[in-house]
């Protein structure tokens, strides 16, 4: 089969198609060919060698979306259609090649209304969504802000707080090319931080109380300030560090209003978790409550390129490798 993996960790470069035998399916795995896979800022950190030491060569790749060919059972029949996340493409070799052995438990049918490509950029940001959200301990009527509309995480959060009731499901964007696009999209609580200060534009929308549940992957500036527009009792969720790992806080901030920080690694969750939280997120795709959004699909061939456009173009939605 074919793929595309990383002979050493360092730069783009490094992303070299090789042929390799097609998986075997052993341990009550599930053989997945695979149609499309998501492409993450993860899969970038792997690649310069940013994020753990894992043993190289690495095929890279931490979601997918496919087709079952054997070992589903009744679950997962042979034709029918999967998304899956896990340890792929970070502790084990990932998703940017053409069959996978997944885990059963990884797996979740994609709606008959949603595309492969749209599927393959849903794991990862919607469970990560989902699952901070309830940690959170999200109720409908809770204000809920999590910046950068345009990523993966950013936007999945909006969607699902919206979707899932929130009295504001509010967002920002640095760059107002993109907060327009949010609104031909319908998301009208989106903060343009290049007209606007994010702590104003939360005192703004919710006329002075605050968010409730602060969902972050920025990091940095970003997470500082987002610190300042939590409501009393309020909780923020810290998860990742696109702008900076190093941030400043005025911990009076916290002290004064009982407001609180927490950290999120999804590959700690629990599988309970992560079940229930797939249950949701089919059941609101299938309905066409939350729709994925896809910027733009590139072959596997081209995965460098998919990954130099996602880590410096900063798209409007997923980026997708299609096989």
């Amino acid at each position: 089969m074919r793929a595309m993996r990383a002979e050493q960790f360092g730069g783009y470069e490094a992303l070299k198609l090789v042929e390799l035998p097609k998986p075997a399916v052993t341990d009550g795995k599930v053989l997945v060919r695979i149609t499309a896979a998501g492409v993450t800022p993860l899969d970038h950190t792997i690649l310069i060698g940013d994020f753990h030491i894992p043993e190289k060569p690495l095929i890279l790749g931490n979601e997918g979306a496919g087709v079952v060919e054997e070992g589903g059972g009744a679950d997962f029949p042979a034709g029918a259609r999967v998304m899956f996340w896990g340890t792929y493409g970070a502790f084990e070799d990932g998703t940017y090649c053409e069959w996978i052995a997944v885990r059963k438990e990884d797996l979740c049918l994609i709606p008959d209304n949603v595309d492969d490509a749209s599927a393959a950029g849903i794991p990862v940001a919607y469970l990560t969504a989902q699952v901070a959200l309830t940690l959170a301990d999200f109720r409908p009527g809770k204000t809920v802000f999590a910046p950068a509309i345009g990523g993966s995480v950013g936007n999945a959060v909006t969607q699902l707080a919206r979707a899932l009731g929130a009295k504001h499901a509010i967002s920002s964007t640095t760059n107002h090319t993109k907060a327009e696009q949010a609104k031909v999209l319908g998301f009208n609580e989106v903060i343009d931080t290049s007209v606007e200060k994010l702590t104003d534009g939360v005192r703004r929308i919710t006329d002075g109380y605050g968010a409730d549940i602060i969902i972050d992957g920025i990091g940095g500036e970003v997470l500082s300030e987002a610190v300042k527009t939590l409501a009393p009792g309020g909780s923020l969720i810290t998860l990742g560090y696109s702008a900076s790992r190093k941030t400043t806080i005025d911990v009076t901030s916290l002290i004064v209003s009982q407001t609180s920080i927490r950290g999120f690694n999804m590959f700690s969750q629990p599988q309970a978790i992560i079940a229930d939280a797939w249950k949701s997120i089919a059941a609101l795709l299938q309905s066409g409550t939350i729709k994925p959004i896809v910027a733009k699909t590139f072959p596997l061939v081209e995965a460098a390129e998919a990954l130099r456009y996602l880590v410096e173009g900063r798209p409007f939605g997923r980026v997708v490798l299609t096989v």
